[in-house]
């Protein structure tokens, strides 16, 4: 009788969601992305535990600092296009009401999912794994970011060990290029898949990472790791003298990165596959490989097409139009992921960064200085710096010899004043809360 009223409680908060997004969208608001599921959450509880049994197959989770919302979103698209349905929280809303609030607007009473994708921010997944555990957790890497939310990269590190503590079934798909995320272990007895770069070639522009390393303390004996290849930020291979060093891949691959496009070949099992993606960057090549290793570990191998039909998610290498300009926006958040990303911009273009210090982007602004924001010392056109810390940006790129910058903090007006002066594409370069407030305005 209790599971019974349980289940009837629940199959009313489906009907409340839907009625809470009906009424939204007959008002023209939004509900951002994760408001029905805080009210899911007030109302009960327990919502996420009833959400499991609607996925057939696996559930997978993402995180890690950059790279978690792509990552999700390609192996999202890969299993979609593969005929299976999936529940995804696309939006990047990775916190648990974020979670609770796809799975309420997914989910249907008599309607089950074969998979589940779900990002979850580093310091929210053990709430989450109090609900809802998964099969699944791939790790993509931890740098610094947003410190005063989360300390240091052991903290962080901690938390997310802690979480895979509570699930001890769970296989890990990590990335062993990061010595952090490389010492993650499930206290079960499936052992971690590991996954790599042997090489990275820049094949038309040849820009070394000046992204800020950081010096990690082996785990072995407690000195200072070595590298023998470096690709971004502390990411390649590492040991030490004691002999500790970066472990075997199970998926070794190689990435070749041109400016339109890069071709990934992965080696598993003295088999190899070779992929072409529109994704660019080296940042990018690894969110590839850690989608396709888990498709791979799926048993889906027929993947190019998949990769050939991915649009870019939210803020994430995304191509829109905006006031008859075509617009590619990339969000920074963090040094080493805003250095990768300013390896990629066209110069030619006319450039907007929106620098906002909200909960959700860090109120500590001060990774604008360990940002490599030289690489725009090439900017042919003015670059408008925006948002509530638009000056802090602005003396950030005279400190980095730029000088042709103008200052205007109201989002709108600078999206006015930019697509008026442009004569071609923009970039733009906001953080997560300018991101949200450019998205309402740009159509």
């Amino acid at each position: 009788m209790k599971f019974l009223l349980k289940l009837i409680r629940f199959y009313l908060l489906l009907v409340i969601a839907r009625l809470i997004k009906l009424a939204i969208t007959m008002r023209n608001q939004t509900s951002g992305t994760s408001f029905i599921g805080m009210v899911m959450l007030k109302l009960y509880p327990d919502f996420l535990r009833h959400t499991a049994k609607y996925i057939k197959k696996e559930k997978i989770a993402v995180t890690g600092t950059n790279g978690k919302t792509t990552t999700a979103g390609i192996l999202s698209h890969i299993l979609e296009t593969q005929g299976n349905s999936v529940i995804h929280n696309e939006k990047g809303a990775n916190m648990l009401t974020g979670i609770a609030n796809t799975m309420a607007l997914s989910i249907y009473p008599f309607k089950r999912f074969d998979y589940t994708v779900l990002e979850s921010d580093e310091a929210y997944l053990s709430k989450l794994y109090d609900y809802l555990d998964t099969n699944y957790l791939i790790v993509t890497n931890l740098f610094r970011d947003q410190l005063d939310r989360y300390g240091e990269l052991n903290t962080t590190a901690k938390k997310i060990q802690e979480a895979i503590d509570k699930n001890p079934k769970i296989k890990l798909i990590l990335n062993a290029d990061d010595p952090i995320v490389v010492n993650f272990q499930s206290l079960g007895d499936e052992p971690p898949i590991y996954f790599g770069f042997e090489d990275i070639q820049f094949m038309e522009k040849d820009i070394e990472s000046k992204a800020p390393m950081e010096l990690f303390n082996c785990s072995k004996c407690g000195k200072v790791l070595k590298y023998k290849k470096r690709f971004y930020a502390q990411q390649g291979h590492y040991y030490c003298d004691c002999g500790y060093t970066r472990p075997i891949c199970e998926y070794s691959a190689t990435a070749q990165i041109y400016n339109d496009y890069s071709i990934i070949k992965i080696l598993h099992d003295d088999k190899e596959y070779e992929l072409k993606t529109y994704l660019t960057g080296v940042y990018n090549a690894y969110n590839v490989l850690a989608a396709v290793v888990m498709a791979l570990e799926l048993g889906y191998e027929d993947l190019q097409s998949s990769l050939d039909t991915y649009q870019s998610v939210f803020g994430r290498c995304e191509t829109k139009m905006i006031k008859g300009h075509k617009a590619v926006i990339q969000l920074i958040k963090n040094p080493t992921g805003a250095s990768e990303v300013l390896k990629t911009v066209n110069t030619d273009n006319d450039i907007l960064i929106v620098i906002n210090d909200n909960y959700a982007d860090g109120r500590d602004v001060s990774w604008l200085w360990d940002a490599d924001f030289e690489l725009l010392q090439g900017a042919s056109k003015r670059i408008i710096t925006s948002g509530v810390r638009a000056y802090d940006m602005a003396v950030r790129l005279k400190y980095a010899g730029i000088d042709n910058v103008k200052v205007i903090p109201n989002i709108n007006q600078a999206i006015l004043a930019i697509t008026r002066e442009a004569k071609g594409d923009i970039t733009i370069l906001p953080t997560y809360t300018a991101l949200l407030e450019i998205n309402k305005i740009k159509k």
